[in-house]
Parts: C-alpha cells; structure tokens; sequence
C-alpha cells in the first residue's frame, strides 16, 4: 500500500541511483577534494547565485542542522525557534549536544517566525542579562514543519530584525525544494538572507544526503573543523556529494518537488469534500495536517494506508506527506477509502 507517513519512505530516485554507479570507479581524493565534491560547489554556487558560497556534504538533516548551529555559536548564547521545528522536537537534544546552547521558543504564525515574536525574546533576554542566555540564531525552517512557507517578503523581515539586534540567521531546508517549487522564484530569493542552510538532498529524492551550505564569508573560516568534530566529514565524500549533484542537474530537484506539492493540492481538493474532515493549515508544500474523525483513522489504517498522527496539532490531527513517487491514483485511493468510512455500516 502507498504511504503518506512521509517523504523518508520513498526510494531514491534512478538518477541518483545512476549517479552513485557513474562515481564508483576508480581513485579519488578523499575528504572532499574530489572533483565530484568540486562540481557540487560549482552548482550549487551557480543555483543559489552566491559565487562565495561554500558547501560541506553531510550524512543526515538532524547532524547537518547541529553542526551548522555549533558554527554559530557559543555556548551561552541561544537559538531562537518555533515550537514546531525539527531542532526543538525531533532531533533527541542532538542541537543542545552539539552547541552546549539553548533553544528558545518565540511566537509563531502558521509555523513561520515574525519580527514581533523574535523582539520578544530579544527584549526578555536583554532584560536579564547575563542571567539569561543571549540570542544569537534564529532558525528557520522551508518549507516549514506544518507545510507552510516564507514568502520574501517575510524573509527580508526577518533578515532587518536579525540585523537590529546582531543576530544570525539559520535555515533548516530539509525540505526547501519544495517551498522553492511553490513560490515559483529563484532558489536564492526562498533563501533570502540567510547566513547557512542546512541544504535537504534526502526528502528530496537521495538516499543520504545533506550540505551545510554556507553564504557568509565569516562563517566558512573554521567550518571544516567543525565539519569533522561532529562525525559529518564523509572520507569517501564523492557519494554524498554525486546524489546531490544529480537532484540538482537540470533542476530535477524542483520538478520532483513541484509533483510533491501538486500531490498535497489533489489530496487537499479532495478532502475538502469529505465530512467531518478538516485541512489545519494552508497546503502550501508537501505535507497536509488534517482532523480525521477517529473510525475514519482507524479504517484508513485498517485498509493499509500509512500516515502519523501529529499531537501538536491538536486531538484527532494527522500528518499527510506526498512525496515524488506518489501518484494521483494513490490519492484517489486514499480520499475513496476516506469517504467510505463516513458511509453507514450496512
């Protein structure tokens, strides 16, 4: 049966496949000097229009977003997040181990940071100081944990506040291919001042890949020690770096996303029409947060559909996550297996 549980779930795609086979063969340096390592920094410099930008391959997107916040801060300083994000619940306190920092939650709208929340927690800070930690980082996240995304112009709104106050800015785009594809821009405008990415190749259609791609200069000095400290330097770089090469070749990358999303706007078009269901949030990537009543939950899982329930959302809430493989007769299936279970037994 397809699954909705997430985009983890689905293969990697044959170009990526592909890719690994082209690179194994042969000697290559290690530790990045290779020249697939080499073109991935040349791509990635050309995608995001920034000819300073360093990128340093990783393994996975909860160790990429440690290291790149341990390169960001001290360890009485603090990161600013929203209660949704990945760093605050998913990653078993892996930011905290690698930073000794503090993750400080600020107000949110529709999962997306605001200047007023950051300035409240910078006031609270200050005001206390030097009981308090310091803010030194937000973190951001696109496209977000509940399926919404930054548009620019809240982007460049965060960037003013983050220079008002002296602060960073970090982005956590485990799935940015997929707020890329629904803004319909640049890839550099969905990053818009942005100081380092945690740039998602593995939600994206690869098996393990992630960068920290970094954009300022400041930041890229002693990265690479960082890069080893925390167990992220791949000896054998050229295959991290070969299956992010491929997403990105031809800009596969958006157009696996760009499906993604079309597959959440079907499912969310569809459910819209079916009682007793209800869609929290704007559909505006991959993912879906939906009430289902609990006998449509439990007849969804009873005919072997997958999907989490997501307590944050609040009782009865949902997760649904369409990913590049998913097909629109899957989601067909789905939303006729939803609405059955709202049909008198017989």
């Amino acid at each position: 049966m397809p699954s909705l549980a997430s985009d983890n779930t689905a293969p990697m795609h044959p170009a990526v496949l592909a890719a690994l086979g082209a690179v194994n063969s042969g000697h290559m340096p290690s530790y990045g000097a290779d020249e697939v390592t080499l073109r991935l920094n040349a791509k990635l410099r050309e995608v995001f229009a920034a000819p300073q930008l360093r990128a340093f391959p990783t393994f996975n997107g909860s160790a990429t977003n440690g290291v790149a916040l341990a390169a960001m801060m001290k360890p009485f300083e603090a990161v600013i997040a929203t209660r949704d994000a990945h760093i605050q619940n998913d990653e078993c306190g892996l930011p905290e181990f690698f930073t000794g920092a503090k993750i400080l939650i600020a107000p949110d709208h529709l999962g997306k940071l605001t200047p007023d929340g950051i300035e409240r927690i910078v006031a609270g800070s200050k005001d206390h100081a030097p009981h308090a930690v310091r803010p030194r980082v937000i973190s951001l996240t696109q496209s977000t944990e509940i399926g919404t995304v930054y548009s620019i112009a809240e982007l460049q709104a965060l960037r003013a506040v983050a220079d008002a106050h002296d602060l960073l800015i970090h982005m956590d785009g485990a799935r940015l291919s997929n707020a890329v594809a629904s803004l319909g821009v640049w890839p550099r405008e969905a990053v818009t001042g942005v100081d380092i990415l945690s740039f998602g190749g593995t939600k994206a259609g690869a098996a393990l890949a992630e960068a920290v791609v970094i954009f300022n200069p400041a930041l890229q000095r002693d990265f690479e020690y960082w890069h080893k400290r925390m167990g992220q330097l791949p000896s054998k770089m050229r295959f991290v770096s070969a299956q992010l090469l491929a997403l990105l070749e031809g800009d596969l990358w958006l157009e696996l996303a760009g499906h993604a999303n079309a597959m959440a706007q079907r499912l969310e078009a569809g459910l819209a029409g079916i009682d007793g269901v209800s869609v929290l949030y704007p559909v505006e990537a991959n993912a879906l947060f939906v009430t289902l009543p609990p006998k449509v939950a439990k007849g969804l899982e009873a005919a072997g559909h997958k999907f989490y329930p997501w307590s944050l959302a609040g009782d009865n809430a949902y997760r649904l996550v369409c990913s590049f493989i998913t097909t629109a007769a899957e989601v067909d299936q789905f939303l006729a297996d939803c609405g059955s279970q709202q049909s008198p037994l017989p």
